[in-house]
């Protein structure tokens, strides 16, 4: 009985639990929930703020407009407004979509434009996939972090599938700079929200596959804010730059050519250049090895207006450079340089040359030369990676790479060595020596090059590049059959 008891108040704990944190999931804050947490009372607007409702109603109407510009940017992928979504018009697991009812009246700074924001006159209403009935079942809920604006949470739908839930951060600096000089939380919500509703616009609009998916989004009322939004999107990994100086060549180069294609799409999308102001490692997340945005409400399309090449200075911590003022009155490719030599001193300075083939760093250090110096575009940063990636993949980086008086090595088909390991560095496993190799020349070659390798075994594992994996071992005193390895001993 005893035991009875204490399974049922511990079901009771955990369903609680999961409620209050899925609760949470549309009004988030900035640490993990808690049960029973409450945002508490808005404070009332004082006489001694600045600007008053006036300034709030200025801002959000500022921002709509700059949403109403992305939605409208001319033809592309995603072209329209997102239509208006709330729970209780999605009928529940069917493809189709009830009418949506008509937003409740409330009270609003005075000047500022209604929330949610409706489809405008030349939507196409096709909006995304998922609505608010995917959320409705979600599991495993987990905080993943918040930044200034913005909460990010981790759920399993019920397919089994796991998403990334973003939402305005209610502990978060923005909403909270803005009720403390305001004291509106719910036009300071509306004006935080606009910055995810810019996000999941320019998510629409920039579809890349170095760009993060939005699946789609949800509109539900949450504690005292009606209507808040959450925007559903692909699930990646934090970038963990310590982690990916620990791995291998190849991983680190697929990252700097995912970043290489991203800039060159943002700088020729279809709302013209789009630079990133807040361009950290953060703001990016890792997707089966592919990097990608996510973060793009600080995302601007709009080029530096000029009368003279001083008022074209690209300011940054260690360095400034000055930029061309154009005839039309713009400065000349500021975005596309700003997001470039961002993409240097973040990515390419640490991840490009350490540990690369010799006989392609020469032509590493002059990508990596010329975005730091600027005196290349993205089109030619590009050109070059992807040159890189040629020879790489085709094994042509090996030609007088070679040595020229290799042992003997007996081939053993359908054999492995399960023990015997030793560790080098890059490995693609911590516990041995794991490396890709172009074919079987190569992977002798790097057997010769190391003291303790005696053997190798080819396995029928491949990277991205196509380059098969490969075990080097300190000998072959015990082996056993594998039909999808073969073995390589020095004679």
């Amino acid at each position: 009985m005893r035991r009875r008891r204490a399974a049922v108040a511990a079901g009771f704990c955990a369903s609680f639990l999961l409620g209050s944190v899925l609760n949470v999931l549309f009004a988030p804050g900035s640490e993990p929930p808690r049960p029973g947490q409450s945002p508490g009372p808005s404070p009332a607007p004082g006489p001694g703020r600045r600007g008053g409702r006036g300034e709030l109603a200025r801002q959000i109407r500022a921002r709509y407009e700059e949403v109403q510009r992305y939605s409208r940017g001319g033809p592309g992928p995603g072209a329209g407004r997102p239509e208006r979504r709330r729970l209780m018009d999605l009928a529940p697991g069917g493809p189709g979509l009830q009418r949506p009812r008509p937003p409740r009246a409330r009270p609003l700074p005075d000047g500022a434009p209604g929330w949610p924001p409706a489809p405008g006159p030349g939507s196409s209403g096709s909006g995304p996939r998922l609505g608010c009935a995917a959320l409705r079942n979600v599991s495993g809920a987990q905080y993943v972090g918040s930044g200034y604006t913005k909460a990010v949470y981790r759920v399993r739908l019920p397919g089994g599938a796991a998403v990334a839930l973003k939402a305005v951060d209610f502990s978060g600096h923005d909403l909270g700079s803005c009720v403390r000089e305001f004291g509106a939380r719910r036009g300071c919500y509306r004006l935080a929200a606009h910055k995810l509703l810019k996000e999941m616009v320019l998510l629409e609009r920039l579809r890349h596959p170095n760009v993060l998916q939005l699946y789609g989004y949800c509109y539900q009322d949450s504690e005292d804010i009606p209507d808040t939004l959450t925007t559903i999107t692909e699930l990646g990994a934090p970038v963990e730059m310590i982690q990916l100086l620990q791995t291998s060549w190849e991983d680190r180069f697929r990252i700097c050519l995912s970043l290489g294609r991203l800039l060159h799409h943002l700088a020729h999308s279809p709302l013209g250049s789009v630079t990133l102001l807040d361009f950290r490692p953060r703001q990016f997340v890792l997707v089966d090895g592919e990097l990608k945005v996510t973060d793009l409400d600080d995302a601007r399309v709009e080029e530096t207006p000029c009368t003279s090449s001083t008022d074209c200075i690209l300011e940054f911590p260690a360095r400034n450079f000055t930029l061309p003022c154009s005839a039309q009155g713009w400065c000349e490719g500021m975005n596309e340089k700003r997001n470039l030599y961002n993409a240097y001193r973040f990515f390419f300075t640490y991840l490009l040359p350490h540990s690369a083939p010799p006989s392609l760093r020469p032509l590493l250090d002059s990508i990596v030369n010329a975005t730091g110096e600027l005196t290349w575009g993205v089109d030619e940063t590009l050109a070059q990676l992807e040159k890189v990636l040629h020879l790489y993949q085709s094994g042509q980086y090996l030609q007088n790479a070679t040595a020229g008086g290799r042992a003997e090595y007996q081939r053993l088909p359908g054999s492995t060595i399960p023990q015997e390991d030793y560790r080098c560095w890059p490995s693609y496993h911590h516990g041995s020596c794991l490396l890709s190799v172009f074919n079987v020349a190569e992977a002798v070659d790097v057997c010769e090059s190391h003291a303790q390798c005696q053997a190798f075994v080819v396995t029928n594992q491949t990277t991205w590049t196509g380059r098969q994996l490969v075990f080097f071992k300190t000998g072959w005193s015990h082996m056993v059959p594998d039909p999808n390895k073969t073995t390589y001993v020095r004679a």
